[in-house]
């Protein structure tokens, strides 16, 4: 029996020690990718070790679960930074330890101070929402009226890059493509703070309603701050389909909502994919200290993303609800 318990010890330290990090516990999106995660390294034989931040933008809890993981001889690690400039130092010092850091879904600033990263185009998945939006209004684009509900103050990347994408997509001039609020195009109400949760949107279109009663285009960086704005909307009876909401993630209760009307298009994303692809890698790289490659013409590896829509505009690649049901997510 001593025999057997000593050598089923030797087995588990055998296991590669790999972690993951995300910004929150709780979000849907990050639920799913833990999932993907630890599917992964059940079938791969990996000791995956799992940490998450407070809130989202707790740096801290992120620079505490990296300094775990490199003393305990972790082989690796994916992350979502929650500050992507300020956890780089942080990252110099893990990839300084031989650990292998894949980014997921918020590219670092600057992107190549991870060995890779693995995400949606998220460049991409706003100028679809955008075009969309530009599409549907038709020649009423020229005078629309945009309220943006972003995530926070420090723009993180996936922040910027959902919501100059969708600038680009509509046919507005982003001026810098890598932050916003520098733009001068008159279409645009404001950018108010949602912080990715639904009672930020539905502060933030309150804030935004005051300013711009005549809105009439509503752009969230996800669907939780889409159903928020929603509510506010609602609130003061503008929830009569006159208004176009538009997002990012297609989780499955963001694919309810364009469903239900409550969402005109959102652009869906793959967690799941992201989390067992870097599961992969980081397997692979403990094996033959082989690192992941880029998408040929990228700066990143793309996990994809598909405009989801039951109303679809010419020129616009989309899916339909049904299709989007099948692929979500939470």
């Amino acid at each position: 029996m001593l025999g057997l318990m000593a050598g089923t010890a030797a087995y588990a330290q055998d296991k590669p020690v790999v972690g993951l990090i995300t910004k929150t516990e709780g979000n849907p999106f990050f639920v799913k990718m833990r999932e993907g995660a630890q599917a992964k390294a059940d079938e791969l034989g990996i000791d995956l070790r799992t940490f998450a931040g407070k809130f989202d933008g707790d740096n801290d809890s992120q620079i505490a679960a990296i300094e775990n993981l490199i003393s305990s001889g972790a082989k690796g690690f994916a992350i979502v930074p929650s500050d992507s400039s300020a956890i780089v130092p942080t990252i110099q010092q893990a990839r300084d330890a031989g650990l292998l850091v894949i980014v997921l879904d918020t590219p670092l600033d600057p992107i190549d101070a991870a060995d890779a990263t693995f995400a949606t185009d998220n460049r991409k998945a706003g100028e679809l929402i955008g075009s969309w939006a530009k599409g549907t209004l038709g020649d009423k684009a020229a005078d629309a009226k945009i309220a943006f509900l972003d995530l926070a103050v420090n723009q993180p990347t996936v922040d910027y890059l959902r919501d100059q994408g969708f600038m680009a997509g509509f046919g507005i001039d982003v001026k810098d493509p890598n932050k916003y609020g520098d733009e001068d195009d008159a279409r645009i109400c404001g950018h108010e703070m949602t912080a990715g949760a639904a009672d930020g949107g539905r502060t933030a279109m309150e804030t935004l309603l005051q300013k711009c009663p005549d809105v009439n285009v509503v752009y969230t960086i996800n669907e939780e701050a889409a159903a928020g704005a929603y509510e506010a909307l609602k609130a003061v009876g503008k929830d009569d389909g006159s208004i176009l909401v538009v997002s990012v993630d297609g989780g499955c209760p963001g694919v309810a909502n364009v469903k239900a009307g409550v969402i005109g298009a959102t652009s869906q994303q793959y967690p799941l994919k992201m989390a067992a692809m870097a599961m992969e890698a980081i397997k692979k790289f403990a094996d033959t200290g082989e690192k992941p490659a880029a998408t040929p013409g990228l700066d990143f590896f793309d996990t994809g993303a598909a405009l989801v829509t039951d109303k679809p505009v010419t020129g616009v690649e989309s899916i339909d609800t049904a299709k989007g049901a099948e692929l979500c997510w939470g």
